[in-house]
């Protein structure tokens, strides 16, 4: 008989999404531009000319998704506000009829009895801010987006994120050209990941003016790297990974400044002229440290590095030195749990945060109704099963672990992907609109109602 995995008393359980790839209503009620509208029209960005035009057309369903979460008994929701939508020019002017739609979906999810999670940044820079992250003006516009929404939603929500993932929003965007705004310089994306942190740090104390007893933190993506051997290439690959996607953001978080040994890889490469980069100014570091209530990590997989091999690949040659197979996701990412726990207790017992929330994991897989109208994906029931599991043994090994979001509520826009990739618990037929429950969500509301499951 499998064993029972029991979480402590009060753990919160959630799903999560973002504004620009459920809302749709890009262009309704005073919304303006952002940088994702703006990306998405370029042609061979997105996967099949994809936008977030229209995507699950939450702006106008809102009510159904919520019902369906209540229906479920999921306990929390964490959404990203669309910073757009509030302020159309980045700053100065407050559109009403965004207020009110987020005041509307606010209090739906309170009477349902659903813990609102905030999401201030998740993404959708917009397009009128000039210069994007490559300017302070940005984290001072920030700042004051902060404030409005704190001012407006701080009566009702308690909990809030500034940023999320703020390695995609300036590596991916700025250095790889995958995110908007599409840029491939290493420079730049130093410059936005510092503003981005710069934002943060600004918008926390704009929260709590605002919103009193608010319990803020931020977002990061995380994951280990793993040397596919033991060379002194694979060892410094894997360093210098884990230095651009884990440290880069939690020294600074925590008050390190930014780790040495990649400061000195980004001045030996010409990066950056000096140790000490321009673009950092005086109190920068200080602010970008002021002190949060929790850190939320996401996790979906991890990275195996050798020189001329791909991830995927690399993954499996590393896995088959151990006997074990190398599963992956319908997007090609390796289904590894032991990468949640690893993750987890480096972050903790590195870094100290007060509480750790899991703000997104899970797994995208393309299973779609069947002759019955069912979808039966029990490849996402494994991917969850496996990785809560990993989430435990982490709260038994001292994690001080306060909560899960799975991602995603829905199928979405995933965001270069464009539809191409299915997270969600529910499935939307694009053409449609309808929503169908999968059985993983359903497996998912008993993990809820047990606060518990079977390891399997």
């Amino acid at each position: 008989m499998s064993e029972f995995v029991n979480f402590p008393k009060g753990f919160v359980w959630g799903t999560a999404t973002a504004a620009y790839q459920i809302e749709g209503a890009a262009s309704e009620d005073g919304r303006k531009a952002s940088i994702w509208d703006v990306f998405s029209d370029i042609p061979g960005k997105v996967d099949n000319g994809d936008t977030g035009d229209t995507a699950d057309d939450h702006y106008h369903r809102w009510r159904e998704d919520i019902q369906l979460m209540k229906d479920l008994g999921y306990q929390a929701y964490r959404f990203s506000l669309a910073w757009p939508r509030i302020l159309p020019d980045g700053k100065g002017k407050v559109n009403q009829a965004g207020i009110d739609f987020y005041s509307r979906l606010i209090d739906g999810l309170l009477e349902a009895g659903i813990h609102p999670l905030v999401t201030l940044y998740h993404w959708d820079l917009p397009a009128a801010l000039p210069g994007g992250w490559l300017t302070r003006d940005s984290a001072a516009a920030f700042a004051e987006f902060s404030g409005v929404a704190a001012r407006a939603f701080g009566d009702r929500v308690i909990e809030w994120v500034t940023i999320n993932e703020p390695y995609c929003a300036s590596f991916l965007s700025y250095k790889y050209g995958i995110h908007a705004p599409g840029m491939r310089d290493t420079r730049s994306a130093l410059i936005a990941a510092h503003h981005l942190l710069l934002a943060h740090g600004m918008a926390i104390p704009a929260l709590r003016q605002e919103c009193a007893g608010a319990r803020v933190g931020i977002v990061l993506n995380e994951g280990p790297f793993h040397p596919l051997t033991q060379s002194a290439a694979d060892l410094k690959a894997a360093r210098h990974g884990d230095g651009e996607l884990n440290r880069w953001f939690l020294d600074p978080l925590y008050g390190r400044y930014y780790p040495a040994d990649m400061l000195l890889d980004y001045f030996d490469s010409g990066v950056i002229s000096s140790l000490e980069p321009e673009f950092i100014q005086s109190g920068d570091m200080e602010k970008i440290a002021v002190p949060t209530d929790f850190l939320g990590l996401n996790y979906y997989s991890r990275t195996v590095v050798h020189k001329g091999v791909k991830q995927d690949k690399a993954a499996a040659l590393l896995n088959s030195q151990f006997g074990k197979k190398s599963a992956k996701t319908d997007i090609g990412w390796e289904v590894y749990p032991d990468g949640l726990y690893e993750t987890l207790c480096r972050v903790y017992f590195d870094y100290k945060p007060a509480e750790i929330i899991i703000t997104e994991n899970g797994a995208a897989f393309f299973d779609g109704p069947d002759e019955t109208g069912r979808v039966r994906d029990i490849r996402r029931i494994d991917y969850l099963r496996s990785h809560l599991t990993a989430a435990n043994r982490a709260i038994q090994a001292g994690v001080p672990l306060s909560g899960y979001y799975c991602w995603s509520l829905l199928d979405n826009f995933e965001w270069s992907f464009g539809y191409a990739q299915r997270f969600g618990l529910i499935y939307v037929d694009y053409t449609t609109l309808k929503r169908t429950v999968k059985d993983s969500a359903r497996w998912y509301a008993q993990v809820v109602r047990d606060n518990g499951l079977e390891a399997g």
